[in-house]
């Protein structure tokens, strides 16, 4: 950690700049966003930024030595090692219509309480937010605003980043209305909306397993 660069920290800053201070690499500090143990928010450009009072906050638990800080410190070397934690499972969903997001948000919840659910309301942002994330499954609707699920699917394929990421297409198109997106969905699980609670918890179980 470097005294003078923590002092020197802006009241919002970088992941970089506080990954600089606690001498930490920048996915770790992101890590340590996506558990909640910092104070982080995006601006309109997309960049995150931290609080510098939750940055305060983290080293104070580390140093009182209390158990969630313990945790922390363990979480976070075995990041910066390039190590593994086993952390709780994701999944990303990428659908713009309000009323499927908080039907899965309910049943990820009821079912699945485990599991950490993740949203995004347009194939751009679903994107950036798999990169981020890299979920365990990823839920993809085929009509979306941006990059359409299709083109999503057949993006996310050619990255080798997400090779260990199951894909469920979620759709309300049926069979017949999907004949023309057959290449992108060739070897994926599809749920038709309509059934969405009595198929998509078995799938879900089936790639968690």
């Amino acid at each position: 950690m470097d005294k003078k660069l923590l002092d020197d920290l802006a009241a919002d800053c970088s992941t970089r700049d506080v990954a600089r201070a606690l001498g930490l690499a920048v996915r770790s500090v992101q890590l340590m966003v996506d558990r909640g143990e910092l104070d982080a928010w995006k601006t309109p450009g997309g960049h995150r930024r931290i609080a510098r009072g939750s940055v305060l906050q983290w080293l104070e638990r580390r140093e009182s030595g209390t158990p969630s800080a313990a945790a922390d410190v363990v979480a976070v070397a075995v990041a910066s090692a390039g190590g593994h934690l086993r952390r709780r499972k994701r999944v990303l969903l990428i659908e713009d219509s309000a009323h499927f997001q908080n039907l899965v948000r309910l049943l990820i919840t009821h079912e699945f309480p485990d599991v950490d659910l993740y949203v995004a309301e347009d194939g751009i942002i679903g994107l950036v937010k798999a990169g981020e994330l890299q979920p365990d499954v990823l839920l993809v609707d085929l009509l979306l605003p941006g990059v359409d699920g299709a083109t999503l699917i057949s993006r996310l394929r050619a990255y080798p980043l997400f090779q260990h990421s199951h894909l469920i297409v979620v759709t309300s198109l049926d069979a017949e209305q999907r004949a023309s997106y057959v290449m992108a969905l060739a070897d994926v699980p599809v749920v038709h909306k309509p059934h969405l609670v009595q198929d998509l918890p078995d799938l879900l179980r089936a790639c968690m397993a």
